[in-house]
């Protein structure tokens, strides 16, 4: 007898526990509609609606001075049994309501979205491509492997210059004659 009571105790606590678990699902679980505008598009979607004679339900755009579902403009939606959707093209910037029917009469959701104006085109920097090792400070020259005739150049150009100077300063060492 100890041990049942015990056990319809702990029973109790978790089913108790699990209530608030069951609710949360049921809550996340729920209709809703997901409204995301780009430029003069707006698009919704929903995964809150069931097929019935292969049709999804209808969804409706309606500006701030309509009151009803019929007077705004109406779109089929489109998709498969884990999500639907509908798009209104050349939306005028304002604010808007979406509401969606499902086939069956219920409403999967409403929400408000606000259209602005497009962006005027504006001119745009393409960045240009950085070295790819950065400036290399202190490496100097030795970062590039040249060839052979290159340094045998370079070589000829520093010698004959060493040896213009010499002869430049050796010769205005010496007395002038007059």
């Amino acid at each position: 007898m100890r041990n049942s009571s015990s056990v319809l105790r702990s029973g109790l606590t978790v089913a108790v526990a699990a209530l608030p678990l069951a609710l949360a699902s049921a809550a996340v679980a729920g209709p809703g509609i997901s409204v995301s505008t780009t430029g003069s598009t707006v698009s919704v979607t929903t995964s809150s609606c069931t097929s019935i004679n292969g049709s999804w339900g209808t969804a409706s755009l309606l500006t701030s001075s309509q009151g009803s579902f019929a007077q705004g403009r109406q779109v089929t939606l489109s998709g498969t049994a884990t999500s639907q959707s509908a798009a209104w093209s050349n939306v005028t910037p304002g604010t808007y309501t979406v509401i969606v029917i499902c086939s069956d009469g219920t409403t999967a959701g409403t929400q408000s979205v606000v259209v602005s104006t497009a962006p005027s085109p504006s001119r745009s920097v393409t960045p240009s491509a950085s070295p790819s090792r950065g400036v290399m400070g202190g490496v100097g020259g030795s970062s590039t492997d040249y060839g052979t005739v290159t340094l045998v150049a370079g070589g000829t150009l520093v010698g004959s210059g060493l040896l213009g100077t010499a002869w430049y300063l050796r010769r205005r060492n010496r007395p002038h004659r007059v």
